[in-house]
């Protein structure tokens, strides 16, 4: 399902590095395979990963909009180089947790805090604003195609209220 205007968790941009390093590619539609992430993107190849199971990473976009207004920049989406930006999701909370995107199901494995790289990518102040607010590494369950304006529900684990 897509986003139709409501305030639904969804997907608002999606990236991909063919390498490491390599700029960030936007894409609207890709295919995330099951236990290795999305197709042509770094983290598709296991020795890429910081560990195996880091398949997909996501990020707030409200992050990204408060650190901006907190320190007058104008940093893109795709400068965390977090695979998926979200918007209407605390991701912090579906770690540890199933969760749905789109068709795919995720599983939130630990946050995904900035690294020295990203401070010199972009600002030094970013290393500090977004500890806790950097992201979400998880491991693919399900994969299939993913579009942007895909939804996001869950958490989706046995006994826990989505």
């Amino acid at each position: 399902m897509k986003n139709a205007g409501t305030t639904r968790p969804t997907v608002l941009h999606i990236f991909t590095a063919p390498e490491r390093g390599a700029a960030m590619v936007s894409s609207q539609r890709v295919m995330v395979h099951q236990g290795r992430g999305i197709e042509g993107d770094r983290y598709f190849k296991a020795s890429n990963r910081k560990c195996p199971d880091y398949q997909l990473t996501l990020v707030e976009i409200e992050n990204i909009t408060a650190f901006n207004a907190e320190y007058g920049t104008r940093l893109s989406p795709d400068a965390p180089r977090r695979n998926l930006v979200t918007a209407g999701v605390r991701l912090n909370k579906l770690c540890g947790r199933q969760f749905k995107v789109g068709s795919l199901l995720l599983e939130g494995l630990e946050l995904c805090e900035p690294c020295r790289l990203f401070k010199v990518r972009t600002d030094p102040r970013a290393l500090e604003f977004f500890m806790g607010k950097g992201g979400l590494r998880t491991r693919v369950l399900s994969g299939g195609v993913l579009e942007v304006g895909a939804f996001i529900d869950g958490p989706m684990d046995a006994g826990v209220p989505g």
